[in-house]
């Protein structure tokens, strides 16, 4: 009898995975290294919102105790009324569940909702929270692709053509990672559409929501379709840079005996584990109500804005590389158009980089695309820190790509 079970096979992510320890190796040797492998932040020199600080402070005695295992009830107010305003409507406070996480989230939903054999659609390039959770619900994930050349949306018709009748839902992550990009409504109603056609429930996964450039707008899933069932994530990590909180939750929509009975299932899965960190939970009103430190940040002048800008203008010199624009979020999926046929392993392509530059990135392969000619750039340091570690990418490829 193995010691290990089988699924774990399928289980890693690339980005704490062999380069990522690598790293730190060469950072216990002395050596400075430049981490863009993942979205956190704090690490970067962001600091907390005033906002959450003050809510903080004044609920620390009011945190000791478990909370309602679907969560606090004035945090689930503040989120029922933020997704009320973005339009989201067949739903009500019992239907919102808070998690440490949107990671929680996905191990809840997976737990809960799907069973062995059970297909489940996943955006390829997707970020690997999403398929680890699949596998380890024994069910499969079934890749369908985005188009790089239509602004990295995902292909209706590719969508279309993997559904069997084991698939059971589709999932969307909108503003994507790792490509940065904001899905067009357009898509969005194909993709409910199909959904509908099909008996299928949609989880959309939009954690970036609060993060979008250049005046353009997120608009929620379930608004578009609010005869679907759609599970919705969100938290708090990324928008107000509270990774270290563990601050995610999930809005339950649609039909309401669909709702009702996936509540019942989740409503399970929570009261196993006691509920959420309660800390984190004092402070969801106080963040979701300050609106101007998000929006400090992708406007001009913003950090996140200017480090986007550096490196798009870093990216524009490097021969034979091509990027689509992020339009949120704080990431870039660039394409390596010249010479990628060379390189035999992106694994060891991002390895032969990290020793080189001291430059740490995650390829493409570490977000289930399939050809080794794309990787992504986490845009969290500083504007100069960026333009020298992309130029660094630059001469790395450059050199060793012909």
């Amino acid at each position: 009898m193995a010691l290990v079970a089988e699924r774990m096979a399928g289980i890693g992510s690339d980005i704490r995975g062999k380069n990522f320890w690598a790293a730190l190796d060469l950072e216990k040797q002395g050596q400075k290294v430049l981490k863009l492998n993942t979205g956190n932040p704090a690490a970067f020199g962001f600091k907390m919102p005033e906002s959450v600080r003050e809510a903080l402070i004044a609920n620390l005695d009011r945190s000791v105790g478990y909370s309602d295992v679907r969560g606090m009830i004035d945090a689930r107010q503040a989120i029922f009324d933020y997704h009320k305003a973005k339009g989201i409507e067949d739903f009500d406070i019992d239907d919102i569940f808070i998690g440490n996480g949107v990671s929680e989230i996905a191990s809840m939903i997976a737990t809960a909702l799907f069973d062995k054999g059970e297909e489940v659609l996943v955006p390829s390039p997707c970020y690997s929270l999403w398929t680890n959770e699949i596998i380890l619900s024994d069910a499969k994930p079934v890749y369908y692709k985005c188009d790089e050349s239509n602004h990295w949306n995902p292909d209706v018709e590719h969508i279309k053509s993997l559904i069997t009748p084991k698939t059971k839902a589709i999932l969307l992550i909108n503003p994507n990672n790792p490509t940065g990009v904001l899905y067009s409504n357009d898509v969005l109603l194909e993709i409910a559409e199909i959904a509908r056609q099909n008996n299928m429930m949609i989880l959309s996964d939009e954690i970036y929501d609060r993060l979008v450039f250049d005046g353009k707008e997120h608009t929620t899933m379930a608004k578009l379709a609010p005869d679907l069932t759609i599970l919705t994530m969100n938290g708090l990590s990324k928008s107000h840079v509270l990774c270290g909180f563990r601050c995610g939750w999930m809005v339950i929509s649609g039909p309401e005996a669909a709702r009702k009975e996936i509540n019942e299932a989740l409503l399970k899965v929570a009261s196993i584990r006691l509920g959420a960190n309660s800390i984190m939970q004092t402070i969801i009103p106080a963040a979701l109500a300050d609106t101007e430190y998000p929006n400090s940040m992708i406007q001009p002048g913003g950090r996140l804005y200017e480090q986007r800008k550096a490196t798009c203008e870093e990216l524009d010199k490097i021969p034979g590389v091509s990027y689509v624009k992020n339009d949120g979020a704080m990431y870039i999926f660039p394409k390596i158009d010249k010479g990628a046929e060379q390189i035999a392993n992106d694994k060891q392509f991002a390895y032969d980089l990290l020793m080189d530059k001291h430059v740490l990135i995650v390829p493409g392969s570490g977000f289930k695309w399939d050809a080794p000619d794309h990787f992504r750039i986490v845009m969290l340091p500083e504007a100069e820190i960026l333009r020298d570690a992309v130029r660094k990418m630059g001469d790395f490829i450059t050199k060793n790509i012909k």
